[in-house]
């Protein structure tokens, strides 16, 4: 039965392969050069790109995707995120992370993060980079199941462990309750800690390094910095700093890392010192509304006045020029929207900040990829470059409140959603 079957089965296998998909373009996007193309067509086969242009020749045997009348563009990026992380409130004067590592196993995390990347994927977020709090490498987890094709996700760098100064992000917790923050941080201090907390990371399936350096009373110093950049440079991975500002980011900028996380209180000099050093800035320009949530979790938060003072940096920044990826550091659910609403929800703040939107675009895709290390393999409309891309009804470098209406997802050459 085996025998008569098999040369069935290896045909099927052949044309699986072999199977061409010709999506016609009516306007193509590129948000590196923030340029349109009309009538374009693009050709897909085995997962990649082979060939885009005006005149391109569409096999017989193609699958022919007919979005004429849409604006096509690579997909979207999270440059920081926790997919499997879920912060809810608390008793007060407690830590939500604290409670979240308290009562949800590694198992319901990588359940969640499965879920929150099926979300995201069919939203037309193509790539995330997850920083941390993921309970014993449940990134890691997500990653390589999504990457395995048993689930479906964008493509993912995991940062697997945050590293910082002992007790990671927790604070107050009394000596009986034991160093329970290790299950997603590794306490490190010192260069030579630090080192080891990359290679143990890298070791585990990390692909960026996560450091925190301004969450308590020593803050990490330009040589535990640049110790962790030269480490994980060597293994060919960035580093991503959660910094606010002052002395901190002062060390962080120093030191070289490839990405300030936050930098909410980061100053004009500041700025135009990562903007030398071609430094990524991901700020995680939070929505009022998401930060007066939040203040019946983090009672200290002034949600006015961290508002206002997210506009001024974004503002800044962008004035300044430096390289700027789109993060949401989205952790919860707000009532009537899932995380990917919330997501879109940034975009209010870009637009008071004054930011165009070719410049937002920028940042929500080709940074984002370059960023994350990854723009050799995906982030463009080109040959020889990951079957990847994603259309809307509107021109988004002139209306950018369009990326709410993605309604065609391609991830490696498979369409996931269309209109």
């Amino acid at each position: 039965m085996f025998k008569k079957l098999l040369p069935i089965l290896l045909l099927c296998s052949a044309c699986a392969t072999a199977q061409t998909v010709a999506v016609r373009a009516g306007h193509l996007v590129d948000p590196a050069k923030g340029t349109v193309a009309d009538n374009q067509i693009i050709l897909i086969r085995d997962k990649k790109i082979v060939e885009v242009g005006a005149k391109v020749a569409i096999p017989a045997d193609a699958v022919v995707v007919d979005l004429s009348q849409q604006w096509v563009l690579p997909g979207l990026v999270d440059a920081h995120t926790h997919i499997t992380d879920n912060t809810i409130p608390s008793p007060p004067g407690a830590s939500t992370e604290d409670h979240t590592l308290n009562t949800e196993s590694s198992g319901f995390r990588t359940a969640r993060g499965l879920h929150n990347a099926d979300l995201m994927v069919h939203a037309g977020f193509l790539a995330l980079r997850d920083v941390g709090n993921n309970m014993n490498f449940t990134d890691v987890a997500v990653e390589q199941a999504v990457e395995t094709g048993w689930f479906k996700g964008p493509t993912i760098v995991p940062a697997g462990k945050i590293i910082a100064p002992f007790g990671g992000q927790s604070h107050k917790i009394s000596p009986e309750a034991g160093p329970f923050w290790r299950n997603e941080y590794v306490d490190a201090d010192g260069p030579e800690e630090i080192r080891k907390a990359v290679r143990m990371n890298i070791y585990y399936g990390a692909k960026v390094i996560k450091l925190v350096s301004d969450n308590n009373a020593y803050p990490y110093s330009v040589e535990e910095i640049k110790a962790a950049v030269t480490e994980a440079h060597a293994a060919g991975r960035k580093v991503a700093v959660h910094v606010y500002g002052g002395v901190s980011a002062d060390n962080v900028i120093a030191g070289g890392a490839d990405s300030i996380e936050h930098g909410f209180d980061l100053t004009d000099d500041q700025l135009k010192k990562m903007k030398a050093q071609g430094m990524f800035l991901v700020g995680t320009d939070f929505p009022l509304e998401h930060l007066a949530a939040f203040g019946g979790m983090v009672p200290q938060l002034d949600a006015q006045k961290t508002a206002d003072n997210t506009i001024r940096r974004l503002s800044s920044a962008n004035r300044i020029g430096v390289k700027m990826a789109f993060g949401s550091d989205v952790v919860t659910e707000l009532p009537g929207e899932n995380r990917v609403d919330m997501m879109f929800d940034f975009l209010r703040v870009w637009k008071k900040a004054g930011v165009s939107a070719p410049d937002t675009l920028r940042a929500w895709t080709t940074n984002g990829y370059e960023l994350l290390g990854i723009a050799k393999e995906q982030g463009a409309i080109a040959a020889d470059l990951a079957g990847d891309m994603i259309a809307v009804p509107e021109n988004p470098l002139v209306n950018i409140d369009t990326l709410r209406k993605v309604d065609f997802v391609m991830k490696d050459g498979e369409i996931l959603r269309r209109p």
